[in-house]
Formats: structure tokens, C-alpha cells, sequence
């Protein structure tokens, strides 16, 4: 069974897209239609803009966002996922790749997603920190006995999860987490907390946005960060997506869910190749590729 993957923040890089635009009309529409949209110029951030701009996550997550659903569509009738998953911001992506959501609502809820980020993070001093080498448990455990607000954030593979949290609870956890035996514990350069309780005053924000839009019966399960396994209810998908975020990305769980559930070929779609690489670490004998427009 083929399973769809789609990355998340932190996958982008400048010219992302320039040769889509430049080589399919559909792309080059889609790109258009998406500037008008976004009542800005992201086309020429992502194409020529410097990678300080392409950090700020008002540009990112539309940004990786627009390089996944657009390849997706470009590959036309090649494109048929059995099932499909998305890293945090790929989660929406994923969404309009089983046609949960259309491409116009896809991208409205991930500009609204990256302006309310943007503005809890300005709230509260907070970041996230990668953390290499111990058990998820061992990381639970630690982060649970800090003082403040420091939690698991992303579980990526076996051996790397992201915390996320106030500045001087993560700074704690990580000296804590580095006498527990971890091979690194290093903060991240990210805007704010993601995937933690800090995230409340955005999840609010978005939860309305989501409520009011048309999510559609999908064409094939999508396996959601929150549960890590493959949701088909539309309401079920809103409820899902609207905890998100505050809660954390399961990647490890719901890659393991997918290869259970019968997924034999991982593709990923969008910039990069991050996500192939943590399929290998959770699943070895997974095959994984990237998305393929020739075809």
C-alpha cells in the first residue's frame, strides 16, 4: 500500500517551487491564485526571497505547504495515495492531498495557523530543543519533573523527540537530560513553543477557523498526529486537527500505525527529505521515495 508523507516546518529552503512555476501551467496558476490569497508576494519570497525571510513562520508554512499540495496535484493521475500523514504543518497538506480540504480552505487555515503562532510566541519568552540518545520515557519522566512548562513535543524516531516549553524550563530539562545520558540536548532556533500548552491562546484562534470551514468526506484515511491512526469522519478530522496544536507530533507512533495497517512504499512530497529519513529510522525495512512529477 502506498502511504503519502508530507513535511513540516523546518524542510524549506529559497528557490523551493521555481522550477514547478516555471515548468506547469497548473503550478503556475495554483501559485497565482495563492499570492491573491495571501494578499502578499509568496512566490517571490520562496523563489528569491533570503532564508531569513522564508524562517518567519507567516512565510514557512504556507510556503511548504503551497511546494507539497501543489507537486501533488502536478503528478496528476500518478498521484493515488492509499493513505496519508503530514508532519505537524504537512498534517493540512495531507489533508487536501485525500481532498479533506480544497486547496482555497487548505491555505486559509495555514496562513490563519501561522499568524496565530507567530502571536503566541511573542506572548511568552519559549523554544524548542532537539533531544538525541534516551528512551522516550527517560525524556517524559525528566520533563515532567521541572519546574514550568517544558513537554515532549515532536516524537520523530526512536532516540530523537523535540521538547518545547518556557526558555528556562527547556534550558533546565536539557542540562537534566544531558546527566541522564543524552547525546545532545540542544535548543532550536524556532520562533516559540510549539506543540505545548503555550500554544493555547493559537489553538483557540484557529479552532473557530477550523469549525467554520468544509471539511469533506476524504478519499483515503489520513493518520493524525494527535491519534496516530488513520481518521476517515470529517468531524473527527476538525476535532483532531484542532488539538494539534498543543498537543504533540506522534511521527514514531503513526508511521508504526501505517506500516501495521499495510504500508509497503513511503513517498514523501514537498521540500526535502526528512521525513524518508525518520521512516527509515522507525521502520528499516520500509521503501521510501521522494515524489516523482515525470510520471
Amino acid at each position: 500500500m502506498k502511504a503519502y508523507i508530507f513535511p513540516g516546518q523546518g524542510a524549506q529552503f529559497v528557490g523551493m517551487g521555481l522550477d514547478l512555476y516555471e515548468n506547469y501551467p497548473l503550478a503556475q496558476e495554483m501559485f497565482e491564485k495563492a499570492n491573491a490569497i495571501l494578499g502578499f508576494s509568496i512566490t517571490d519570497l520562496m523563489f528569491e526571497g533570503t532564508p531569513e525571510d522564508l524562517k518567519e513562520t507567516k512565510v514557512t508554512q504556507p510556503a511548504i505547504f503551497l511546494h507539497s499540495v501543489i507537486l501533488g496535484k502536478i503528478m496528476g493521475d500518478s498521484f493515488a495515495p492509499d493513505m496519508v500523514a503530514g508532519h505537524s504543518l504537512g498534517e493540512f497538506s495531507a489533508l487536501v492531498a485525500n481532498g479533506t480540504l480544497s486547496f482555497e480552505d487548505g491555505l486559509k487555515l495555514v496562513s490563519q495557523r501561522a499568524l496565530a503562532m507567530q502571536k503566541a510566541c511573542e506572548l511568552q519568552p519559549s523554544t524548542m530543543a532537539a533531544v538525541l540518545g534516551l528512551e522516550d520515557a527517560v525524556v517524559e519522566k525528566i520533563c515532567s519533573e521541572i519546574d514550568g512548562i517544558v513537554v515532549p513535543a515532536n516524537y520523530n524516531c526512536p532516540g530523537q523527540l523535540v521538547i518545547s516549553g518556557e526558555l528556562a524550563a527547556v534550558e533546565e530539562a536539557c542540562e537534566k537530560l544531558k546527566e541522564a545520558g543524552a547525546k545532545r540536548a540542544l535548543v532550536l532556533p524556532v520562533g516559540g513553543a510549539f506543540h505545548s500548552p503555550l500554544m493555547e491562546p493559537a489553538r483557540e484562534e484557529l479552532a473557530e477557523a477550523i469549525k467554520n470551514t468544509t471539511f469533506n468526506t476524504p478519499s483515503c484515511p489520513v493518520y493524525q498526529n494527535v491519534t496516530t491512526t488513520g481518521v476517515t469522519d470529517p468531524q473527527e478530522i476538525k476535532e483532531n486537527l484542532i488539538a494539534q496544536l498543543t498537543a504533540p507530533v506522534k511521527w514514531t507512533q503513526s508511521v508504526q500505525q501505517m506500516v501495521a495497517d499495510g504500508a509497503t512504499l513511503f513517498t514523501e512530497i514537498g521540500p526535502g527529505k526528512v521525513l524518508q529519513g525518520l521512516v527509515k529510522k522507525i521502520h528499516p525495512d520500509a521503501h521510501t521515495e521522494s515524489a516523482n512529477v515525470e510520471g
